[in-house]
């Protein structure tokens, strides 16, 4: 990127900044909006609230008026009044400063104001030329690295760089994501203040399960969830079922609720759609699938689908999804439809970022969970995950699921915030059926009616609180979870 360099006068003769160009092509830049802010805020304190929650320092095309900015700042978080004259001490000690006339260049910015109520627009115009500097810098850097990119770099590579840094520039800046211990504390208190006023005493998105919700305080924001469990326990209707849930809830109070994006590598976004249906309307998927329904059915279909038309839920079912393709396309809902929950089903048939042959599977799907967990604190919302189980599950006695079942188990439990497993006795129980008549067929009937309908999600790990078992209802027939109440 070509750079340009200024050379600064006082105002007092044209109240401009006079700058030379030392080469063709310059970077886009106003300084006249940069020092009619400046002399607003100096003339109005106040003024600075208009900016103060996009503007940075390092926003301003010219260093020196960066400066400015960030001394007016300083003075202003103490309490104390920003004007030429508290400003003179801090123009005495900056060489920059002492090169554009000292503090009498305060006094032209001051002189030379036009309108303070004019400091947003002018804020909005020098943070738009800070984007398009910024672009063009990470456009000549790609072509740079186009052009001489080692062999083990890919375009794709190049491509989810660029859109890393696309991302970043649009929702961040340039700004550092070093937080005071004063700030963050102020952040946590707010936090529980927030989850004492809600009736649900909840701080992170709902899963529309009371209970669940009780041991997990909601799915809390940069955390990643690991849900697992062996096949048939219903994994993909529970995870179906709370970003539904979410999603819904985001319709009537968008505090606890969000809006969700669910990668389904596994089913087809007209499935899951289905199963949502046969959910709400009381009508068994299966049913609905095989045309085996009422006439007087459709009716209640067009009642479900009108209420829950407008929920803020996007699916993608694209199969064999890299875990690059999957962040780029997060970032995009992130910032198209503002996502506040990402489901992912499920873990395992992601393509890693990269496959070299020396790397194992263990070793894949440790890439793939890092980057999951990455993604949850980049975009500052849950990820909840779905993943299998090991075989080892079936050759125990005790069918209940451990930390030490999960398939590829060596960092999923390390990088994970929350581990979950479904597990559900009624499953194993129905296959133990003893002959009909016998005592034992008798006793057998009384234990499948003391856990017929029930589910157990085992919190095995939570990094916010404590480990335990949820009790759910789960009706087979319309794959859906509820309250065991």
């Amino acid at each position: 990127m070509q750079r340009v360099k200024c050379r600064v006068s006082p105002m007092s003769e044209s109240n401009a900044l006079v700058v030379t160009k030392t080469e063709d092509a310059s970077v886009p830049h106003n300084i006249e909006a940069e020092q009619a802010l400046l002399g607003a805020i100096l003339l109005n304190n106040r003024a600075i609230e208009n900016v103060i929650e996009f503007l940075k320092p390092e926003h301003f095309h010219y260093p020196a008026h960066g400066q400015i900015y960030q001394a007016i700042q300083a003075l202003l978080e103490k309490n104390q009044v920003a004007d030429p004259i508290t400003l003179k001490d801090f123009f005495n000690q900056s060489e920059i400063l002492k090169n554009i006339g000292g503090a009498g260049y305060l006094v032209d910015l001051t002189t030379s104001v036009i309108s303070v109520m004019n400091t947003g627009d002018y804020g909005r115009i020098i943070y738009d030329l800070y984007l398009r500097r910024q672009l063009m810098s990470i456009a000549q850097e790609t072509t740079d690295e186009c052009r001489t990119s080692e062999i083990d770099t890919s375009a794709v590579d190049i491509v989810e760089g660029v859109e890393r840094k696309l991302y970043s520039l649009v929702t961040q800046g340039a700004t550092s994501n070093t937080v005071a211990f004063r700030d963050a504390l102020t952040q946590a208190i707010e936090s529980a203040e927030e989850a004492f006023k809600r009736d649900s005493h909840i701080v992170g998105v709902t899963s529309g399960l009371l209970d669940l919700d009780r041991w997990l305080g909601g799915m809390h924001p940069s955390d990643l969830l690991i849900l697992a469990g062996r096949p048939s326990m219903g994994k993909t209707a529970l995870a179906t079922n709370i970003a539904f849930n979410a999603a819904r809830a985001y319709n009537v109070n968008q505090r606890e609720g969000a809006v969700v994006a669910f990668f389904s590598l596994e089913m087809s976004a007209e499935q899951l759609a289905m199963r949502i249906l046969a959910s709400e309307s009381g009508i068994s998927s299966d049913k609905i699938r095989r045309g085996a329904i009422r006439r007087e059915d459709f009716p209640k279909f067009v009642e479900v689908s009108r209420n829950i038309h407008d929920v803020k839920m996007f699916i993608d079912d694209t199969p064999g999804l890299s875990v690059s393709a999957l962040r780029n396309k997060a970032r995009r809902l992130k910032r198209q439809h503002n996502v506040g929950m990402i489901v992912i089903d499920y873990l395992q048939l992601i393509d890693a970022a990269s496959k070299k042959s020396s790397d194992g599977r263990v070793q894949e799907v440790s890439s793939i969970t890092r980057s999951l967990k990455t993604l949850a604190k980049e975009l500052n919302v849950p990820v909840l995950a779905l993943s299998q189980l090991s075989r080892a599950v079936e050759q125990r006695d005790d069918k209940r699921p451990q930390l030490a079942d999960l398939r590829e188990s060596g960092s999923i439990e390390q990088d994970a915030d929350v581990v979950m497993f479904i597990y559900r006795e009624e499953y194993y129980e129905s296959r133990k059926e003893p002959k009909d008549g016998t005592e034992e067929h008798t006793a057998w009937q009384q234990r499948m009616g003391s856990i017929y309908n029930q589910a157990d999600v085992i919190i095995a790990k939570q990094r916010h609180g404590p480990v335990g078992t949820v009790k759910l209802f789960f009706d087979a027939q319309l794959t859906k979870f509820g309250n065991a109440a």
